[in-house]
C-alpha cells in the first residue's frame, strides 16, 4: 500500500509539474523575447523544398533589448577562408560564398502580444535592400526555444528561425 501510495504521489507530482511548465509556456508574451538568442537552426521553403541556406549547422546570435533595439548575425560555419587571409582583396568567387553564406542587420523592434507577431525597422544590414524598411514577423515559444516565422527572408522565400535562449 505504502508503495501505491508513492506511486501515486509521484504521478501527481509529474502532472502537476506538467501543468505547471504548459501553464508557464502558455503564459510568455512579447517581453519575454527580450534577451539573446543561439541560433539552433533556419530554413527556407522554396518552392516546397526545405532548404538550410547557412548549412546543416548554422551559427548566430540575435540581441533583443527591453528598450526595443536587436542585433541579428547569421553565418555558415563552412563558408571557406579567403586564401589572401584580407577581406579586401578577396576573389569573386570568394566574396560571392562570404556573402551568400552570411546575413547580419540590426534596428528596433516593436511586438504585438495579441497576434503574437513582432514587427523589426532594420536600420542596417549587411542586404542593403533590407536597410531603411519594416518587417512583420510572428512568433512562437516552446519552453526555451523561440520559433520565428518570416514570411519574406532575403531571398524571397519564408523561413523558419529557431532560436535556443542563451542562459
Amino acid at each position: 500500500m505504502k508503495r501505491l501510495d508513492a506511486i501515486v504521489k509521484t504521478l501527481a507530482a509529474g502532472i502537476a509539474l506538467a501543468a505547471l511548465h504548459s501553464a508557464t509556456a502558455a503564459a510568455q508574451t512579447a517581453k519575454d523575447l527580450v534577451g539573446t538568442w543561439s541560433l539552433v537552426s533556419i530554413t527556407y521553403d522554396q518552392g516546397g523544398k526545405s532548404v538550410q541556406p547557412y548549412g546543416p549547422n548554422p551559427k548566430g546570435i540575435q540581441i533583443l533589448e527591453s528598450n526595443g533595439r536587436f542585433s541579428v548575425i547569421l553565418v555558415n560555419p563552412d563558408v571557406p577562408k579567403f586564401a589572401s587571409n584580407n577581406r579586401t582583396t578577396g576573389t569573386a568567387e570568394e566574396n560571392k560564398a562570404a556573402v551568400q553564406g552570411s546575413i547580419a542587420y540590426f534596428g528596433a523592434y516593436t511586438a504585438n502580444d495579441a497576434d503574437k507577431s513582432w514587427t523589426v525597422q532594420v536600420e542596417g544590414a549587411t542586404f542593403p535592400n533590407w536597410a531603411g524598411n519594416s518587417q512583420v514577423r510572428s512568433f512562437a515559444f516552446n519552453g526555451d526555444e523561440l520559433t520565428i516565422a518570416n514570411p519574406k527572408a532575403s531571398t524571397g522565400a519564408s523561413a523558419t528561425v529557431v532560436w535556443k535562449r542563451v542562459k
